[in-house]
């Protein structure tokens, strides 16, 4: 397991100010050593919490064009088929996947391709499992076209995560599980298909970034 970039700062910043604080307590309290300890606990299970939202598990990752991969780990909460208002204005099949705080938080691309649009939207914090989120949230969105099929990705932020980082551009070409960028602290990846599309996960499976098989392509 690594760290991921995006924590360093935020590790760093945790860091200093739980030094602080228990500093300040065991010095301004120095004769009650229970309640130094108490926080001196909490702080280090804080600690390890924060440092887990920017793990990156060692994985065997799922390469194959024919099947869409997971963006996000997380569990599937919409299969459904939905207008898609921003960029193909059609109907689509839409899969949407909830992250957790305790999920990891890298997005990865499902297929290869050229990067087609990569569209950041400020928006509301609303819980991510709203219906209006995918639309209202803050997010990010990100076609990757193949040649035959074009994929749209849509990272959310939900009523914690306050940042997405995308890392792609239009017009890059991108290999399948690179990593597509990350939201801090969990929260929401939309997918959506061609209508069609033979889905290979079921609502509330649990799924992993860059193993489990979404989709496959027709």
């Amino acid at each position: 397991m690594t760290i991921h970039r995006e924590g360093t700062a935020t590790i760093a910043i945790t860091f200093v100010v739980l030094a602080l604080i228990n500093g300040a307590v065991f010095y301004l309290l120095p004769g009650a050593p229970v309640f130094g300890y108490i926080v001196a606990g909490i702080s280090l299970v804080l600690f390890l919490f924060i440092i887990s939202f920017f793990r990156i598990p060692n994985r065997v990752l799922n390469q194959d064009e024919q099947l869409v991969i997971a963006p996000a780990d997380g569990k599937v909460v919409v299969i459904e088929e939905t207008f898609e208002p921003e960029y193909f204005k059609d109907k689509r099949l839409q899969v949407s996947i909830f992250m957790s705080p305790a999920n990891v938080h890298v997005n990865r691309n499902p297929i290869s391709g050229e990067v087609k649009l990569s569209q950041y939207h400020a928006g509301k914090y609303l819980v991510a499992w709203h219906p209006k989120s995918s639309t209202e949230n803050e997010r990010h969105t990100v076609v990757i076209g193949n040649g035959k099929n074009e994929i749209l990705v849509r990272q959310i932020a939900g009523a914690l995560a306050r940042r997405i980082v995308n890392y792609l551009k239009a017009g890059m070409q991108v290999k399948q599980n690179q990593e597509m960028g990350f939201i801090k602290f969990g929260s929401r990846v939309d997918i959506y298909l061609p209508i069609g599309t033979e889905v290979n996960v079921a609502l509330e499976q649990t799924v992993r970034g860059g193993q489990t098989v979404i989709a496959k392509l027709g």
